[in-house]
Protein backbone atom coordinates (compact mmCIF):
# COMPACT_ATOMS: atom_id res chain seq x y z
CA UNK A 1 0.00 0.00 0.00
CA UNK A 2 1.21 3.60 -1.02
CA UNK A 3 2.01 5.89 1.53
CA UNK A 4 -0.48 8.52 2.07
CA UNK A 5 1.44 11.91 1.21
CA UNK A 6 0.69 14.10 4.25
CA UNK A 7 -0.35 18.13 3.38
CA UNK A 8 2.90 20.62 4.60
CA UNK A 9 1.43 22.68 7.88
CA UNK A 10 2.93 26.25 8.49
CA UNK A 11 5.36 26.39 11.23
CA UNK A 12 6.71 28.96 13.09
CA UNK A 13 9.88 29.04 15.70
CA UNK A 14 10.79 31.60 18.46
CA UNK A 15 13.78 32.81 20.16
CA UNK A 16 14.05 32.10 23.94
CA UNK A 17 12.50 35.58 23.99
CA UNK A 18 9.49 34.43 22.68
CA UNK A 19 10.11 36.77 19.31
CA UNK A 20 9.97 34.64 15.92
CA UNK A 21 13.05 33.43 15.18
CA UNK A 22 11.95 31.26 11.44
CA UNK A 23 8.55 31.20 9.65
CA UNK A 24 7.75 28.46 7.12
CA UNK A 25 6.33 25.02 6.31
CA UNK A 26 7.24 21.33 7.75
CA UNK A 27 5.71 18.07 6.09
CA UNK A 28 5.99 15.89 9.10
CA UNK A 29 9.48 16.69 10.93
CA UNK A 30 10.48 18.00 7.16
CA UNK A 31 11.65 21.67 6.29
CA UNK A 32 9.70 22.42 2.86
CA UNK A 33 9.39 25.21 0.73
CA UNK A 34 10.39 28.50 1.59
CA UNK A 35 11.76 29.80 5.14
CA UNK A 36 12.57 33.24 6.54
CA UNK A 37 14.91 33.29 9.66
CA UNK A 38 14.95 36.72 11.54
CA UNK A 39 17.22 38.54 14.09
CA UNK A 40 15.73 39.06 17.76
CA UNK A 41 14.51 42.92 16.97
CA UNK A 42 12.34 41.37 13.84
CA UNK A 43 14.09 41.85 11.30
CA UNK A 44 14.95 39.55 8.24
CA UNK A 45 18.39 37.45 8.80
CA UNK A 46 18.15 35.23 5.67
CA UNK A 47 15.73 32.90 3.82
CA UNK A 48 15.50 30.11 0.74
CA UNK A 49 13.84 27.04 0.11
CA UNK A 50 13.96 23.26 1.43
CA UNK A 51 13.00 20.25 -0.38
CA UNK A 52 13.09 16.93 1.65
CA UNK A 53 14.82 19.11 4.59
CA UNK A 54 17.92 19.95 1.99
CA UNK A 55 18.62 23.43 1.33
CA UNK A 56 17.95 24.02 -2.43
CA UNK A 57 18.35 27.17 -4.70
CA UNK A 58 18.66 30.81 -4.01
CA UNK A 59 19.58 31.90 -0.14
CA UNK A 60 19.53 35.70 0.59
CA UNK A 61 21.01 36.37 3.51
CA UNK A 62 20.15 40.73 4.85
CA UNK A 63 22.22 43.20 6.89
CA UNK A 64 20.79 44.46 9.80
CA UNK A 65 18.84 47.51 7.52
CA UNK A 66 17.18 44.62 5.74
CA UNK A 67 18.97 45.48 2.85
CA UNK A 68 20.03 42.04 0.25
CA UNK A 69 24.00 41.48 1.72
CA UNK A 70 25.07 38.14 -0.46
CA UNK A 71 23.24 35.83 -2.34
CA UNK A 72 24.23 31.83 -2.61
CA UNK A 73 23.15 29.30 -5.02
CA UNK A 74 22.82 26.19 -2.93
CA UNK A 75 22.65 23.23 -5.64
CA UNK A 76 20.62 19.74 -5.11
CA UNK A 77 22.73 16.48 -3.51
CA UNK A 78 22.73 13.75 -5.64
Amino acid sequence: MAKKKSKPAAHTLYHKDGSVWAKGQMDGEVMVGHWVWFRKDGTRMRSGSFENGEQVGEWTTYDKAGNVYKVTTIKVKK
